[in-house]
């Protein structure tokens, strides 16, 4: 009695979700891409339209038993427009992409022939494996394997330089320019982009994944005055479950629409777009609005705070959500700081800074406040958490010193084996709870 299903028939299963929601709720959460959806959005996600297949779109299904899901797609998809102020006339869009790679690739399936050339920010510079990321020795991403990748680079200190941009798109004149990125802490300046795509006859394309949610709210500059295509994911500043958006000019809906479905997937998930478009309409609220001008204040006062520490901030503070830290002048890589933090409770990402050559032992590491938001944490709180992230790479500073110890594996295997620093762990881990707890959502 009063057992769950799940707890019932897969106790196991069971166990791992009770103990991911005691870690979301009592450590810290600071990783830039990741949210807490509302109750209500979590309820749609986990409804019966699972159950449903609709290959297609409303109205023009290849499976019968579409009357419902039919209905809900359409008004997830002008919920979506609305959201975002768009003329139903000039603007369509497509949420039935599984995530914002997916509907990348889409777009780039619709519009693009094999071997077109991209223009997309370099991954090193804050730009996103979707955009064309490859290295000298191997095209990892999809979108470099099958068009010409040529990136574009910001400078030393992290800006992007509008002026190289336009002399690189006119040298190779691509296809597409892709504006839009996964660490960059400044707003984009979208009118330049299209003059820059307008010299070189270049489609002009905006990935605002990370920060659709400012779009939304008109509290940065907008893409779709000037942007033939515009995509987004759902799940960072936009609070929703993890799927995805495709917002097109309508003299492009048939060439986006057929590379989502046939070209790249099958049928769409139906109770992912009944969560997409519940969180739609709490976008459309005008306490998301505060909440969006919450998510930057915190995220601008948090990093004033961390420079108090010694810490230098890329581009010297942010216009969004997030910011990278570079942390080689406190004498350790990122991959050691991200595995410090999360020993204590505190989720960040590793991540590339200006001038590094490796992703997997880059220099810096990357804080978004998104999630911290969410769960009530102000401006006031910042100063505390910002001491227990340098509490924590103090420690990591002293092992790495006094143990020399340089890779992560070592590194890793030290911090759960008995040593003279269990203690300080263990009280910065106890302080880390009780910061964290306090702010069940």
């Amino acid at each position: 009695m009063g057992m769950s299903a799940l707890q019932t028939s897969d106790p196991e299963i069971w166990s791992f979700l009770q103990e991911e929601t005691e870690r979301q709720t009592a450590s810290i959460e600071l990783i830039a891409s990741e949210n807490y959806t509302s109750p209500a959005v979590l309820e749609a996600l986990g409804s019966i339209f699972t159950n449903k297949y609709a290959e297609g779109l409303p109205g023009k299904r290849y499976y019968g038993g579409n009357q419902v899901v039919d209905k809900l797609e359409s008004t997830c998809m002008q919920r979506a427009l609305d959201a975002f102020h768009l003329n139903g006339e000039e603007w369509g869009c497509n949420v039935q992409p599984y995530s914002g790679s997916v509907a990348n690739m889409a777009v780039y399936l619709g519009l693009l022939k094999p071997h077109d050339r991209i223009m997309g920010l370099d991954l090193p510079s804050g730009g996103h494996l979707s955009h064309g990321y490859m290295t000298v020795n191997r095209r990892i991403s999809g979108a470099s394997v099958y068009y010409e990748s040529i990136p574009y680079k910001v400078d030393a200190n992290g800006f992007l330089e509008y002026d190289k941009i336009e002399e690189l798109a006119l040298t190779v004149k691509p296809r597409l320019i892709i504006c839009g990125g996964s660490a960059y802490s400044r707003d984009w300046d979208y009118k330049r982009f299209r003059v820059i795509a307008n010299k070189c006859g270049a489609l002009l394309m905006a990935d605002i994944a990370h920060i659709s949610g400012f779009v939304a709210t008109g509290l940065l500059a907008n893409p779709f005055e000037v942007c033939d295509v515009v995509t987004t994911t759902t799940h960072k500043t936009l609070r929703g479950p993890r799927s995805a958006i495709i917002f097109f000019r309508k003299q492009y809906s048939q060439q986006i629409n057929d590379a989502v479905f046939p070209g790249l997937q099958g049928g769409p998930h139906m109770n992912q777009i009944a969560a997409v478009a519940v969180q739609l309409k709490e976008v459309m609220t005008p306490e998301y609005k505060q909440y969006m001008k919450q998510v930057h204040e915190n995220a601008k006062v948090l990093a004033e705070c961390l420079k108090l520490h010694g810490f230098t901030i890329v581009t010297g503070g942010t216009d969004n959500h997030l910011f990278l830290v570079d942390i080689r002048s406190k004498g350790i890589n990122g991959s050691l700081g991200e595995r410090i933090l999360e020993h204590v409770g505190i989720s960040v990402n590793k991540n590339t800074i200006p001038g590094d050559s490796s992703a997997l032992v880059p220099s810096g590491i990357r804080i978004g406040t998104p999630a911290i938001t969410t769960k009530g944490y102000t401006p006031e709180h910042m100063p505390n958490l910002a001491k227990l992230i340098n509490d924590a790479i103090d420690i990591a500073i002293d092992i790495c010193k006094k143990c020399n110890i340089v890779k992560l594996k070592e590194f890793t295997e030290f911090l759960t084996s008995p040593s003279e620093y269990r203690s300080r762990l263990e009280t910065l881990r106890k302080n880390v709870y009780e910061f964290g707890k306090i702010h069940k959502n």
